[in-house]
Parts: structure tokens; sequence; C-alpha cells
């Protein structure tokens, strides 16, 4: 059902492995009334746990121009082996290392697993997204509104540092600047997928051009659409359904303008 979704919205799916002894995982989440979620999880174990290095199709790797992961695949081998070898493959290769960490701490051991795990591979990548609960998770404690919170994240080949604030938009932290982009105002009924949204409309205008991360204002206008893509998603009930296309986004976009 998944890779069908993805042919129909034209998504290149040549990477796409299916495992015969292991199903997919399954997320059930909760919605609270706020429309925030919980998540239960159901992978004993899943397909994707399951990947091998050997597996990995390095030849659609070295083609990427952005390389984007989050850290469940480092919570156990032999997935955790393969993440840290497509990493390999793909910084070699010349492309953006991206990385959403994503916390689910029911997947982890425990919290201090997840914080370690999460945290070992975070010098590695060109460009992170992280939300004010994984500041407030990864600094163990610090105000994750606060610039100084963020700036502990930041490391030498970082090129780009990206907080998400949910309704009230965005923050960047570069070297060379920092800002804030206001949010999209929309009726909220279910957050998730909305950060997933963020990062791909982000990453989607850095593929068109890598340079605007060396320019404030193309990427606060780049931010402006991410924000548009996470917002449309928290409209409608679901992950997928609720994703929206470049149109709905430049309409949203155009409308908040008004």
């Amino acid at each position: 059902m998944l890779a069908d979704i993805l042919k129909k919205n034209n998504v290149h799916d040549g990477g796409i492995l299916f495992d015969k002894g292991a199903r997919t995982a399954l997320a059930f989440v909760t919605l609270r009334s706020d429309g925030e979620r919980e998540f239960m999880f159901f992978r004993n174990p899943s397909a994707d746990m399951l990947l091998q290095e050997s597996e990995l199709n390095v030849d659609l790797i070295k083609k990427s121009k952005i390389f984007h992961y989050g850290s469940i695949s480092l919570i156990t081998d032999p997935c955790k082996s393969a993440h840290l070898a497509a990493m390999k493959i793909a910084k070699g290769a010349g492309a953006l290392l991206s990385y959403d960490p994503n916390l689910r701490l029911p997947l982890w051991s425990s919290a201090e697993a997840a914080r370690e795990g999460m945290l070992s591979i975070w010098n590695e990548a060109d460009i992170i997204k992280i939300s004010e609960e994984e500041i407030e998770f990864l600094t163990q404690g610090g105000d994750p509104y606060s610039h100084e919170s963020a700036m502990k994240l930041m490391h030498p080949n970082l090129k780009v540092l990206l907080v998400t604030e949910g309704q009230a938009g965005c923050r960047y932290y570069t070297k060379e600047f920092h800002g804030r982009v206001p949010g999209v105002k929309v009726e909220t009924i279910d957050t998730t997928g909305a950060g997933d949204a963020f990062v791909a409309g982000i990453l989607s205008q850095l593929a068109k051009d890598l340079s605007l991360l060396k320019d404030e204002a193309r990427l606060r206008e780049a931010l402006e659409f991410a924000n548009a893509c996470g917002a449309i998603t928290t409209t409608e009930r679901g992950a997928i359904p609720a994703l929206p296309d470049k149109e709905a986004v430049h309409k949203l976009m155009k409308n908040a303008l008004v």
C-alpha cells in the first residue's frame, strides 16, 4: 500500500525493498483535544529493522543531492550498521546529510540510550531539524525557547540548524546569521506529519538550489514555504492524506499575505 502511494505521487521507488519474513512497522497515534499526539508502536521485529548493509542501493545513494535520515534506524543492528554505511556513502559522494532526530522514546530501551544514540551521529550532519521538545531532551533540561540552548547543539560542520515551533513557525541558525520565521495560522485538527512536511518543504527548496543556505533572505523564503507545508498538514486527520502539493502550499502562502 505504501509503495503504491509513492508511485501514485511520482516518487522514485527504486530504493524500496520488501522483506519476505517481516511485516512493516505499525504506529498507532492517539490524538489529544489540542491536536497533539501520543504514539504506540508495533515492530517485533519489523522489516525496516532488518535492513542489511549488503542490501543498500549504493548507486542510488551516490546520486542523491541530499541524504535524509532519522534516529530510529540507529536503535538496533543490522539496520544501524546499514544506516551508518549509507551515511558514509552519501557523504563520500558529495551529498548533504540532513538529520531529523525525531524523538520516539517508546522505541528506545531508555532515555539515556535515546540521547546517546541521537547524539552519536550529530556532528556528521550538514542540516539538522529539531523540535522544542528535542532541544530540552538533548540539552538535558535546557530552555527550548532560548538562543543559548539552540547554540549548544551547533557543531563546526553544521550548515543550518532548524528549530520548529509548531504554529509559531521556526527558528534558523547558521554560522553567519540566525532568526525566526513566523508560522501560518490555520485551524489545527491533527499535527501528525507536520514536522515531516516541514522537512520535505525545506529540502525540496534546497535540492533546487543549495546556495540559499548562504543567503538569509532566500533561506527565509524557503522556510516560509516549509512552514506552509507543515501548517496545511495539520488541517486534516492522518499524515499522508494531509500532505499538500505545491499548488496548495502557494495558495495558502498567497492567502496569508492578503
